[in-house]
């Protein structure tokens, strides 16, 4: 059975910056519904390959009927030693479509969305152990505090962090309702929903260590990428896209670029065009598209 997803974001934009060859080695490192990986499959010839990635298990019913085609059932955390594993030394281009599926904020049971009662879970994959249960219920409050305040950018994060411990001293915080219950005086009205999902978009970076996959996939690229080879990358949040922009402008997360003997800056990729975002008859379409950001870049 073919799990329900919608149409996947800037899908023509993300793809054409991959500038395919017909008979490339591409990397689809967040697979989810297959939207992204279709436009590629039919862009490529008979000796073309696509290798996608997605973590999730349920991912694996969307998987694509061709010869040309693999789906590894992995963080593409990983993706590195994978394509090794496959003999796959240098690709072509690599696609990341970042941050939750839309069927994974549509299955009320995983827990993402703020819509839905459900056990604290939102774990993209069901074999990590760490849920959001784990992460309410037994941090202490300096962890706590700091997951809300990198992760959320709430201000009130030192506050909150305080009341949960207080609360789950009562009994266990197990549930949607729970959480929101506990933090109520933290959720005026008017800004309820926002406040949310800051909330579960902290959690949920913790949960699924989001953040330091993406570090340590990014910093893979280079390496596995021929001269001329290029990064499609789409970013749903500042965190995501601060360290997409960072490392296309200086190939590392931290400190200043490294530069030659002639003060030339010495980095793995050059980015192509501007940012890309949604149009307006997108965003219309999938209001989750709002807030996508697409960045390209093409290896040295």
């Amino acid at each position: 059975m073919v799990m329900k997803y919608h149409n996947p974001v800037l899908l023509k934009e993300s793809v054409a910056g991959l500038h395919i060859k017909e008979n490339g080695i591409y990397v689809d490192v967040t697979f989810g519904g297959g939207g992204h990986s279709r436009e590629i499959i039919e862009q490529l010839g008979p000796e073309g390959k696509l290798i996608a990635f997605d973590q999730d298990e349920e991912a694996l019913e969307n998987s694509l009927q061709d010869d040309r085609f693999t789906l590894i059932n992995e963080n593409f955390r990983y993706f590195g030693q994978f394509l090794k594993f496959y003999g796959i030394r240098k690709v072509d281009g690599i696609l990341a479509d970042f941050g939750v599926s839309s069927h994974q904020f549509d299955s009320a049971e995983r827990g993402f969305s703020t819509r839905f009662e459900a056990d604290l879970d939102m774990r993209m994959s069901k074999r990590n152990e760490l849920s959001a249960y784990e992460v309410i219920n037994s941090y202490d409050h300096r962890r706590l505090r700091t997951v809300l305040y990198e992760y959320g950018e709430l201000r009130n994060a030192d506050a909150m962090a305080k009341v949960i411990v207080e609360e789950r001293e009562k009994g266990a915080i197990k549930t949607s309702s729970d959480l929101k219950m506990a933090l109520q005086r933290f959720l005026p009205k008017h800004k309820e929903h926002k406040i949310l999902a800051q909330i579960y978009q902290a959690i949920r970076i913790e949960v699924n260590q989001e953040l330091a996959a993406i570090k340590e996939f990014l910093l893979q690229t280079p390496d596995l990428m021929d001269k001329g080879g290029r990064l499609s990358i789409i970013s749903y949040h500042s965190l995501e896209d601060r360290l997409v922009k960072r490392f296309i402008r200086t190939g590392k997360f931290e400190g200043d670029v490294e530069k030659d003997f002639y003060g030339k800056a010495l980095v793995p990729f050059t980015k192509i065009g501007s940012l890309i975002v949604p149009s307006k008859d997108e965003i219309a379409q999938n209001n989750r598209a709002r807030s996508a950001k697409l960045r390209i870049a093409e290896r040295l």
